[in-house]
């Protein structure tokens, strides 16, 4: 596709990012890891990553703000603008040499989502979409899944760390999804699976207690390839609520009132 400037420097800051990422992941006993909460481990990588990405969008854009995971939010001097980054997402999967985890990175103008990029390393997949441009995987266009019926749909969720307060609630919609689909797959990674919404792959995926960087490239790139989405709970937005609920067109409804019980 023929992205914007931004666009493309999202692209090139993304590679160059996934590029240092595998070079730890292939040493990833080596890396050396710091606990920053229950269950939730940030590498040297992942840090290392985020400066990529900083580097290259503040130094393209300096004028723009900045929202990352691993460093304080940055007030742009163009307050209409803002980055929203996830330099690992996945990180458990990273560390345990599992290859499903991404680098996210979302441009929101006047509050709004409006480019997008999440690039899966391992596989050299990269995926794109910028408002009212459709969704792209690598040189191809993408849309959600076809199926229309519940049972017949593979669908993606992740389970809290031990010890999260969410743990027992999801254990609960875990319960009742499963038995009304074909598979449920619990990988983690967020915005890959997202992404894999957008690409047919999950038919749909929910998840709660997520962070705007968890949500804000996905969920672009879902609306761009056809996917419908709402927060878990009725009458917020998916970002302040900090839940989603996405499936295709035919699914959606059902799979809503499904997860939501």
């Amino acid at each position: 596709m023929q992205g914007s400037a931004n666009l493309n420097v999202m692209i090139k800051a993304a590679r160059r990012a996934g590029r240092a990422l595998i070079k730890d992941f292939r040493e990833v006993e080596n890396l050396q890891v710091s606990v920053k909460g229950a269950g939730d481990f940030v590498s040297r990588a992942d840090i290392a990553a985020e400066n990529i990405i900083r580097d290259d969008l503040m130094n393209a854009r300096p004028n723009y703000g900045w929202l990352g995971e691993e460093s304080a939010p940055v007030e742009g001097k163009d307050p209409t603008r803002r980055w929203i980054v996830d330099p690992l997402d996945g990180t458990t999967n990273f560390l345990h040499g599992m290859p499903h985890w991404c680098v996210s990175i979302a441009l929101e103008h006047k509050g709004e989502i409006v480019s997008a990029v999440i690039f899966d390393a391992a596989k050299d997949e990269m995926f794109v979409a910028e408002k009212g441009g459709g969704a792209w995987m690598n040189e191809s266009r993408i849309r959600v899944s076809g199926r229309r019926s519940l049972i017949e749909g593979v669908f993606a969720t992740s389970i809290p760390h031990s010890g999260d307060a969410g743990l027992p609630g999801a254990i609960t919609e875990i319960a009742r999804v499963a038995p009304a689909t074909a598979a449920l797959h619990v990988w983690g990674a967020a915005a890959l699976n997202l992404a894999w919404v957008a690409a047919g792959r999950f038919d749909g995926y929910w998840e709660q207690r997520l962070k705007p960087w968890d949500i804000a490239a996905g969920a672009l790139i879902c609306r761009e390839a056809g996917a419908l989405m709402a927060p878990l709970r009725v009458g917020q937005s998916i970002v302040e609520d900090g839940s989603i609920v996405v499936a295709n067109d035919a699914l959606f409804d059902p799979f809503l009132k499904l997860v939501r019980g």
